[in-house]
């Protein structure tokens, strides 16, 4: 089956040469910080528009058609007076809107200033894609899509804007924010507007978001901002994209009601990551600290940390138009009153599920890798094989690594103007919390165990508190490498798809390959309906390199491809081996009252007493992310189901079906001794 998105990875490769970086910080030591504030900012508006104020838009919403259609249905179905409907959507809205104000924007600009040139060496951004997007807004309204890896994007991407006079987006954040005193209202002062994390079957409140959303999009007052994959990615891989904002954004022109949509993916690559210790504690059970005001001036002491570069690359804007053509029959909108709501068609959805793909995938192939990301890739390598590397090793793999990468199509960088030795110096200086250096030998800084409050005297640590501590350094170093799993992502299935298959027959290795992809496609951005496409994109990739030759019947490796093929089959084994304990677990543990509640803290249990026990290899198996995506995998192909009428969340195990599926990931769970010699 061919790919139903049209991206191919070798287009990807034949385009143009990327655009060239522009360092906004570089200006900004040398001149007033104050007067930037302050400056004329007159940013070019979709067809000349004046902006609509805040209280306009709300009114706007409120004497909208298709609301007003909503609240006569709700006072229908409840028996509630229209004026208690008409406050409480009021009400809604009061809370939901922004109030964007640039007295605000302007003590944001000036505060930011300072915060970024204490943190930041560099803030690089690619001047043509600005222009490309300056151009854009006075034509179409525009939906801005970055990626989202820390809490920093939102206030990145508006100071961007604001340091280019391009328009200042509104952008959907969480109720979380609401919670801070002072800090939320200055951010809704800012262009935030705020929506719930959930509200189901709340027909009102649905009516009153998307409303409020497809306003904007229809007058383009200003870009509409949010964040495709719905939440912050705490292992810094890309996440599933969530399609209902995105559903909401391209209505408006499948109805008719403009005459195109320009989606603009965002990519935003941190050299270092300010919440990466923060994110790894949060994947090991402890919960996330609730955002507070006084959360946030505690955390003042990162401003003595250096945190590298950050590199925002704005892509080409896709037409929604030119997406749509042939595909979507609009005239099928003429039928019924627009303001009636309904779902939308097959077409539709599948329309909206590809873009999200396809953007996801744009974000992907625009992020700039740091040679730190290559760097964690081997060292964590090593660490699993319980080696400890020579630094001029770790720098002979670096450089290896780095030209496979670059045949890959990896945006990488990497200054070729310095010693390949000093490139692997300064990145390891700039990571030294996740790193110990010793007598030339370099290796995973694992014994740093942080005493949980520093006013308490010392006391040792259980094995398991001492695991777990090794693990924050372990799924730290691994929110990196994850940066560069798109890079080998294909490349690595079919590697373990060659290791796995019985034959050199290409059918056979396909046959392993589709597998593979269809038990990861929780895991990894993998677009539904290209595994075709996605086989043969890899294929190409590990013939270019030399590592495989491939016939119309046989794939067959090289002598010089097992260095290609060792290390991409060890870029995968972590995640295979997290799905074939979560089977285990499932097999073993997992008794008939189990919800889905229960699950993670009852298989980080399981997957503790392994690893203290030497029959597990893989720390990062502690992931909770990692056995949510193998338990949604597992329910995707109906070894595991919920049951309905029982406690809410209740699962069903198909035993049967869950060993199989564990004994075609690998088998029995290796031995720690087994499992070196497997490689």
């Amino acid at each position: 089956m061919a790919s139903t998105s049209g991206y191919s990875i070798r287009d990807s490769m034949m385009m143009k040469k990327r655009d060239e970086f522009q360092d906004l910080l570089e200006e900004r030591r040398n001149s007033s910080d104050l007067r930037y504030a302050f400056r004329c900012y007159s940013p070019v508006l979709y067809k000349e528009l004046s902006p609509c104020t805040a209280s306009s838009l709300k009114n706007l919403v409120l004497r909208s058609d298709q609301l007003r259609f909503v609240m006569s249905q709700v006072c229908q179905e409840t028996g509630r007076a229209v004026v208690d409907i008409q406050e409480e959507a009021s009400a809604i809205l009061e809370e939901m809107a922004h109030n964007l104000q640039l007295s605000t924007v302007r003590f944001f600009a000036f505060t930011l200033c300072k915060v970024f040139k204490t943190l930041f060496r560099s803030i690089c951004v690619n001047e043509e894609g600005i222009q490309r997007l300056q151009q854009v807004i006075q034509e179409h309204p525009v939906v801005l899509l970055p990626s989202h890896r820390s809490y920093m994007d939102f206030l990145l991407m508006s100071y961007i804007m604001y340091t280019y006079d391009v328009a200042l987006p509104v952008i959907a954040a969480g109720m979380d924010f609401m919670g801070m005193k002072f800090v939320g209202e200055m951010l809704r002062m800012s262009g935030a507007f705020f929506i719930r994390r959930s509200f189901g079957s709340d027909k009102l409140y649905w009516a009153i978001f998307s409303e409020y959303v497809k306003t904007m999009v229809k007058n383009g007052f200003a870009p509409v901002e949010f964040f495709l994959e719905g939440t912050r990615s705490r292992t810094s891989k890309s996440l599933t994209p969530k399609l209902g904002l995105l559903n909401i954004v391209m209505d408006p022109f499948f109805k008719g009601e403009v005459f195109d949509l320009n989606l603009v993916p965002v990519s935003i690559s941190y050299e270092r990551i300010l919440e990466e210790s923060l994110y790894a504690r949060e994947l090991l059970g402890v919960p996330k600290p609730k955002e507070s005001t006084s959360g946030l001036i505690k955390a003042r002491k990162v401003l003595s940390e250096d945190y590298g570069s950050i590199h925002v690359y704005f892509g080409e804007p896709v037409s929604v138009r030119s997406l749509s053509q042939g595909k979507i029959d609009r005239s099928q909108f003429n039928l019924l009153p627009r303001h009636i709501p309904r779902r939308p068609s097959e077409e539709i959805s599948s329309l909206v599920n590809d873009t999200a793909y396809r953007l996801v995938r744009a974000q992907e192939e625009n992020m700039v890798l740091q040679p730190w990301v290559l760097l964690a890739s081997l060292l964590l390598q090593s660490h699993h094989q319980n080696q400890v590397t020579a630094l001029d090793q770790l720098t002979e793999q670096a450089v290896w690594l780095r030209d496979l990468s670059r045949q890959f199509g990896a945006f990488l960088h990497w200054p070729d103007d310095v010693p390949p030795s000093e490139v692997v110096s300064s990145s390891l200086s700039l990571h030294r919390g996740l790193v110990k250096i010793s007598e030339g030998r370099v290796q995973l800084a694992l014994d740093q165990a942080e005493q949980s409050d520093p006013e308490e005297p010392p006391r040792a640590a259980t094995p398991e508190e001492e695991l777990l501590s090794q693990a924050v350094t372990v799924l730290s170093c691994a929110s990196y490498r994850n940066q560069a799993l798109h890079i080998f992502l294909r490349p690595a299935l079919l590697a373990s798809a060659v290791l796995a298959a019985s034959s050199n027959n290409k059918q056979e290795v396909f046959n392993s390959f589709s597998f593979l992809r269809n038990m990861l496609s929780n895991e990894f951005i993998l677009c539904p309906g290209a595994t075709v496409q996605d086989f043969e994109d890899a294929c190409f990739l590990l013939v270019k390199t030399g590592a495989l030759q491939v016939s119309q019947q046989e794939v067959v490796v090289t002598e010089t491809g097992h260095r290609t093929l060792a290390f991409l089959t060890s870029v995968l084994d972590p995640f295979l081996q997290g799905y074939q304990v979560v089977c285990r677990f499932l097999c073993e543990e997992a008794t008939e009252a189990l919800t889905e509640k229960q699950f993670v803290p009852a298989v980080r249990t399981f997957i503790l007493k392994l690893l203290l026990a030497g029959r597990l290899r893989y720390t990062e198996v502690l992931s909770s992310d990692l056995q949510k995506n193998s338990l949604a995998a597992l329910m995707r192909l109906g070894a595991v189901q919920k049951i309905k009428g029982a406690e809410p969340g209740t699962l069903k195990v198909n035993k049967v079906m869950v060993n199989s599926l564990e004994d075609t990931l690998g088998g029995k769970l290796p031995t720690q001794k087994a499992a070196v010699a497997r490689l």
